[in-house]
């Protein structure tokens, strides 16, 4: 083997590997968040807790197949959201109060 095949057999090497490290340090990590964040939206149900991407905090008060209807405030007021704005369910409560 000459110098020039082992320097080009160490350079491929060396991308493989840096693609190894961005894949398991970034790609790999998004992915399973994302996936959780997706069963996160899917299992919502009335009466969750729930805080949208933008910072409201609000009751589910109906689930629809793409979106959610929030209560919101003190009167109850109800807003509808798109599933993928619902950033975290906080809780499960019932709907007493």
């Amino acid at each position: 083997m000459s110098a020039q095949t082992q320097q080009m057999i160490m350079g491929l090497l060396m991308w493989v590997a840096v693609f190894g490290v961005f894949y398991f340090l970034l790609i790999r990590p998004q992915k399973k968040k994302d996936k959780m964040l997706k069963e996160m939206r899917e299992n919502l149900s009335v009466g969750d807790k729930v805080t949208t991407i933008g910072g409201i905090i609000a009751h589910v008060a109906k689930v629809e197949e793409n979106a959610v209807i929030l209560e919101i405030g003190p009167n109850r007021t109800k807003v509808p959201f798109e599933k993928w704005a619902i950033g975290t369910v906080e809780s499960k409560e019932s709907k007493e109060a």
